[in-house]
């Protein structure tokens, strides 16, 4: 003490001021101890955490297991961490907290690192939150940036530190954390991003998903790659720096290029989330589902199992998709989606380019482009990722009047130009575009009517209106065999002779004004045997058949199908298909015919489990055969099923004969002006139905017809799924005897059925009340 006195006064103030400082240290530790110590004691209950049960959303599966929707706000694939993979977790741990199995909770090097740069920078822009702090901030605090929540989160993290094992806090980090693209947790990370399972990442992979938790926007591959990219060697080179890869490992991870997001357009049978397309049916099983557990149906994790068949359903997506592409191509190139300022400054070019990218609507296969140079030779795009890409020569004969200095403004190609491009066979570039026809397809089993694919459009996210079921349509010719079954039962024959001559119809038969309906062709045949008008679709024989049973008898009998009798009023008109129906619909009926008369409601959803496996809804099915069931006479199935083969043999369907089945049978529809064309058919156990149309009605064309549109995407599906399954050839009934090799119901056989209809006229000689005489015996 006499030393402190003796001591210059300069000494004296300094050792006060350190006394004084450590006492202030003292004071302010204390106060940071007690309200510390405050806030641990109000922390919340971690049950939360200890008891984790995380938001599974909805997911559709495909009968044989492959994914094809996920609905919910969280994307989420709960994973052990005994599963996750070494590499993958050491790519976190080099990202976000290579100290995670030596600390506490809290890394108080990183904690001083980011104090000190939120210092020297005047911001908050380091946290220097270890994976237990994030996982805190997570569960239980705000995203507000203070240091008082930063003291939470501290303390958070001690408490969780010292209830759980590390291994289950990183468990709880890899399942939980935002990853960008609604995912959650690494693993659905991992499908979103890459299509696979956390198994089959590469280490360039693995260190892309690491990245992103520091800001999944920012460093999302997808849309900024430039920014992922530079995340990603940072990650590498902590990883070599840890010792976690060699320097031959890292290397070749750094040089391993981006997959751009086109490169996953097909289906990988390693991915949990494929890239099946099957939204159509995902969205109606999520409604069904939704009706039933409203809005618990995105956590519960449940899981909806359709019966649809994962290579029956990419048949029928192929085939409606490539004729549609083949069918808008024939029309010509329409010109560019889009048009973009391209500023002249590099960076805000570049960005300008990319964010339209982003923007256009993604189709598969149909990549959109934006044109940085044009010539009538020559164009230079760019494709998402920045990818540079030219076209010329072959492909750009599509668009090469849009190429052409004197085209229209609206549809040249000129730089800024958004336009669609796709690969070639060659592995060239071509310029493509996107289609306005619609299409829609749907195949069941005819048997217990499990849909086995269905294709409600061109494409789901360019339009999500699902044609399938939704859209009400003319059905044109594939209609009349619904009233050519009527007309069996009022005794005609398939020999029975009608007059294809034409006729004029009163205002009062048809609902409306007078009528002259005219073949397809324009020609008329005189007396055809009602197989023959059939198979050759003659609207003058329908007319004059519908005319002579009567429209409401039509109507009635319709409805043993399923059809609606609002949508088909009673005139003459419903002959030609003049009502409405869907696809959905057209296809339940056909299956009528090919199962022998039973009426079997279509089934889309098999059954649907809990998060844990356990069935909690299974469908009812109704099988053919059961009596119950029955709303057509065997008989008139069997001769129905005779005439329809004949469409398929040499009538308007002939094409289907390349499949070299002797069980398929269908019929070809087109309305008035070529709006809507149809295929209704079956073979194999299978019924299906095709459309194609503009969903504002509008003529396909002047030559267009079911035969030539609807009919091809049937066969390209039927060509795929007949050859695994055996013909199914219908029995012959009691009732049915076969004269002259034609087959008529036993009490309708020649000289007891209805003989001729309409010939009069037509047939010197003829006995004018013979067919009235008949007709009235029947009636």
């Amino acid at each position: 003490m006499q030393h402190l006195r003796n001591a210059p006064l300069w000494a004296r103030a300094l050792i006060g001021a350190a006394i004084a400082g450590a006492m202030g240290l003292l004071v302010a530790g204390l106060l940071l101890s007690f309200v510390f110590a405050l806030a641990y004691a109000n922390l919340p209950s971690i049950e939360t955490l200890t008891d984790y049960q995380p938001r599974i959303p909805l997911r559709v599966w495909t009968a044989d297991g492959i994914l094809i929707g996920e609905f919910g706000e969280e994307r989420r694939d709960y994973v052990p961490i005994q599963e996750v993979p070494k590499r993958v977790q050491q790519a976190i741990l080099a990202a976000e907290d290579d100290a995670f199995y030596r600390h506490r909770g809290v890394d108080y090097t990183g904690l001083v690192r980011a104090m000190v740069a939120n210092f020297t920078s005047g911001r908050r822009g380091q946290g220097g939150s270890t994976i237990t702090m994030q996982v805190a901030r997570n569960f239980y605090l705000s995203s507000e940036r203070s240091y008082l929540r930063k003291l939470y989160e501290i303390a958070l993290a001690f408490k969780i530190e010292s209830e759980l094992s590390k291994d289950r806090i990183l468990e709880v980090y890899v399942n939980q954390i935002f990853l960008g693209q609604r995912a959650y947790g690494f693993s659905a990370a991992a499908q979103t991003y890459f299509g696979k399972k956390l198994p089959d990442l590469t280490v360039a992979e693995a260190a892309i998903l690491a990245g992103l938790p520091a800001a999944p926007s920012a460093y999302n591959p997808w849309v900024n790659p430039r920014r992922a990219k530079v995340r990603q060697q940072y990650v590498l080179s902590r990883m070599l720096q840890l010792g976690f890869i060699s320097a031959r490992e890292h290397d070749q991870a750094a040089a391993e290029p981006f997959k751009p997001r086109q490169a996953m357009a097909a289906y990988s049978p390693n991915s949990t989330r494929s890239l099946l397309h099957a939204q159509f049916a995902a969205e109606m099983a999520r409604q069904a589902v939704f009706d039933l557990f409203r809005e618990d149906a995105y956590t519960l994790g449940l899981n909806v199992y359709t019966t649809l068949v994962s290579g029956e359903q990419l048949a029928a997506y192929e085939a409606v998709r490539s004729q549609v592409l083949s069918y808008d191509r024939r029309y010509g190139y329409r010109g560019p989606e889009a048009f973009i300022q391209l500023p002249t400054d590099p960076a805000q070019r570049d960005q300008r380019i990319e964010d339209a990218i982003v923007e256009a609507i993604d189709s598969p296969n149909l990549f959109p482009a934006v044109v940085v140079e044009a010539s009538p030779k020559e164009v230079k795009a760019i494709i998402q990722g920045g990818e540079a890409i030219e076209i010329s020569g072959e492909g750009l004969r599509f668009a090469a009047r849009s190429l052409d200095p004197k085209a229209q403004p609206a549809r040249r190609i000129a730089p800024g130009a958004l336009v669609r491009v796709a690969r070639t066979g060659k592995g060239s570039w071509e310029i493509v575009q996107l289609p306005q026809v619609e299409a829609a397809f749907v195949a069941a089993d005819s048997r217990d009517g499990s849909v086995r694919a269905l294709v409600g459009g061109f494409d789901f996210n360019l339009n999500k209106f699902n044609h399938a079921t939704q859209a009400w349509r003319q059905p044109g010719s594939s209609f009349k065999p619904f009233v050519y079954s009527a007309a069996l039962e009022r005794g005609f024959t398939p020999s029975t002779l009608v007059n294809d001559a034409p006729l004029a119809v009163d205002p009062a038969e048809t609902g409306g004004q007078l009528w002259e309906p005219k073949n397809y062709d324009g020609k008329f045949d005189g007396p055809l045997r009602l197989r023959q008008a059939l198979a050759r679709s003659k609207n003058l024989v329908s007319v004059r058949v519908i005319k002579a049973i009567g429209p409401q008898y039509a109507q009635k009998h319709v409805t043993r199908f399923g059809f609606e009798p609002a949508k088909h009023p009673p005139y003459l008109t419903m002959a030609l298909g003049a009502g409405s129906v869907t696809p959905w619909q057209m296809t339940g009926a056909y299956a009528v015919f090919a199962n022998g008369g039973y009426r079997i409601p279509l089934v889309l959803i098999d059954r649907v489990t809990d998060s844990r496996g356990r069935v909690v809804m299974t469908a009812q099915r109704v099988q053919a055969g059961d009596e119950g069931h029955r709303v057509l006479d065997a008989r008139n199935a069997y001769v129905m099923d005779s005439l329809l083969k004949d469409v398929t043999r040499y009538g308007t369907a002939a094409s289907a004969s390349r499949l070299r089945r002797d069980d398929i049978a269908g019929k070809t529809g087109t309305t008035n002006d070529a709006h809507d064309a149809w295929f209704a058919g079956y073979g194999g156990g299978v019924v299906a139905v095709s459309w194609m149309g503009f969903d504002q009605p509008r003529p396909l064309g002047d030559r267009e017809t079911g035969g030539g549109l609807a009919l091809p995407i049937w066969i390209a599906y039927m060509a795929k799924v007949l050859p695994s399954r055996p013909p199914v050839l219908m029995a012959e009934p009691e009732g049915v005897v076969n004269v002259g090799g034609e087959v008529y119901f036993a009490e309708f056989q020649p000289g007891q059925g209805v003989a001729s209809v309409g010939l009069e006229d037509a047939l010197p000689g003829a006995d004018p009340g013979a067919t009235t005489k008949v007709r009235e015996q029947i009636f």
